[in-house]
């Protein structure tokens, strides 16, 4: 059984896939023209996949990719094949939400304003618009890894949960409610903090336009660590110069990189990273582990770990 990893990982990543069966040969490169060659005879790939290379893939049955996300990686011809899809959804949940807030405490304190305007001067109105956490009821938009880990992190601030979701899930103790995606306004019009946690399929994208903005509180947070285009960027603007929500933090946008001159660099009321919410130093290890377990488990004819719903999308 071949496997080919087309991305960067240490001498003992390598031995780590070898140590799983002595019947998995691994070729790893990132050259785009021994790929095509490589790939023709390959069982498995570890790391991306485009259409011109899965052309030439005759034999891929499995395709295990490094994020979370797979929109964009789920071209037509994946999603009509046979090819398994796995990601890393589950296992980076934990540094998304601490990036969730980082951006949320940035806004509420101050923060942002602080370093971007480099002045005493603010010190006044920046005290007189911060709030507390305390008893305010935080919105998770996506209830799976990100969205638990966010909601995790909540009750240190003695914050109230509700959630929306696509699934029937059980609900953690530490939620309030979980209520279906029709109830989505409903929870706009609750929450203080609204927090993205969902991934970019059809469904989702631009559901955060001008209307849903209207729903929201005109103190409440926005906070989009997931992906950029599930917010719709110039109602977006339009909202936040209007009043009708009180910030956002992001570290994903509509268009990445976010031009230069796009306004929102320049709102007090708006923090924006770019994309790093990702980072982790133990990321790839998290996302080996993963693999190998499932590798095992292929190689044994049993259901991976992490499946994409292709259809879904997630």
């Amino acid at each position: 059984m071949k496997i080919l990893i087309n991305t960067a990982i240490t001498t003992e990543h390598h031995q780590q896939i070898q140590s799983v069966s002595d019947q998995v040969r691994i070729f790893q490169t990132q050259d785009h023209q021994k790929i095509l060659q490589e790939v023709v005879d390959t069982d498995i790939v570890f790391g991306n996949l485009n259409p011109v290379i899965f052309q030439q893939a005759k034999r891929l049955k499995w395709l295990q990719v490094l994020g979370a996300g797979v929109d964009n990686v789920l071209f037509p011809e994946l999603a009509e094949s046979d090819v398994i899809l796995t990601s890393a959804k589950g296992i980076v949940g934990t540094h998304l939400a601490d990036q969730t807030w980082a951006l949320l405490l940035g806004l509420l304190r101050g923060v942002g304003q602080s370093v971007r305007e480099r002045t005493w001067e603010n010190r006044m109105s920046i005290r007189h618009s911060t709030w507390e956490l305390g008893g305010r009821t935080l919105g998770i938009v996506g209830l799976g890894g990100t969205g638990i880990e966010v909601a995790k992190r909540a009750q240190g601030f003695e914050m109230y949960t509700i959630a929306v979701d696509t699934e029937d899930l059980e609900i953690p103790p530490f939620v309030r409610s979980v209520w279906p995606m029709e109830k989505f306004n409903d929870l706009l019009r609750e929450s203080d903090v609204v927090s993205i946690c969902a991934p970019l399929t059809a469904k989702t994208e631009k559901m955060f336009n001008y209307a849903a903005f209207q729903q929201m509180k005109p103190h409440a947070l926005l906070i989009n660590v997931t992906r950029g285009r599930i917010v719709d960027g110039p109602d977006l603007i339009r909202a936040l110069n209007e009043g009708l929500i009180g910030g956002a933090g992001l570290d994903v946008t509509p268009e990445e990189p976010l031009p230069l001159d796009n306004p929102l660099w320049d709102m007090p009321n708006v923090i924006v990273t770019p994309h790093v919410a990702g980072g982790s130093p133990i990321r790839l290890d998290r996302t080996i582990d993963l693999f190998c377990q499932s590798l095992e488990l292929f190689m044994n004819n049993k259901t991976l770990l992490s499946v994409i719903d292709k259809y879904k999308g997630y």
